[in-house]
């Protein structure tokens, strides 16, 4: 697997039924191909993840997120696949707390206007992209756990 391109994608089924399951698929080939320059926010067919009877024939999936080689996050507002040196607040890549030591406890506040510069990833996947979010838009003939193998009896 030294040449070869995979992407590992967790594909969450927002059914409430299914209580925020998720699951982790790899995918690779030719596959892997039909992902890149696509972005955060576009929708693919499921028949692209997943290999032989795992498949997702039926199902559509909308790209949520991501994050690259080094586990730097995709940010959908950022565009192109390269990483951006940003100023941000709060949000997706940094949660925007302090800790601070009093009396020999340690606590976390949240204050308002903090601010950090972060590198991130752009909106569109690459070859640098190793991990991709996806969310179930429309459901298949066959349920999500027995199509992946993991169906609770």
């Amino acid at each position: 697997m030294a040449g070869e391109q995979s992407f590992k994608a967790v594909i969450n089924d927002t059914k409430p039924s299914a209580k925020g399951r998720s699951f982790s698929v790899e995918i690779t080939g030719s596959n892997f191909n039909h992902f890149l320059g696509k972005k955060i926010g576009d929708s693919v067919e499921g028949m692209f993840v997943g290999e032989g009877d795992q498949t997702l024939n039926g199902y559509k999936l909308q790209i949520t997120g991501g994050s690259d080689k080094t586990g730097r996050p995709m940010r959908s507002e950022l565009e192109g696949g390269n990483v951006k040196s940003i100023l941000i607040t709060a949000g997706t890549g940094y949660k925007g707390k302090r800790y601070v030591k009093k009396n020999s406890k340690i606590y976390r506040y949240k204050y308002d206007g903090l601010r950090r510069r972060r590198n991130l990833r752009g909106n569109t996947i690459s070859t640098d992209t190793r991990q991709l979010n996806l969310k179930v838009l429309e459901y298949g003939k066959k349920s999500l756990g027995s199509i992946l193998g993991d169906e609770e009896e």
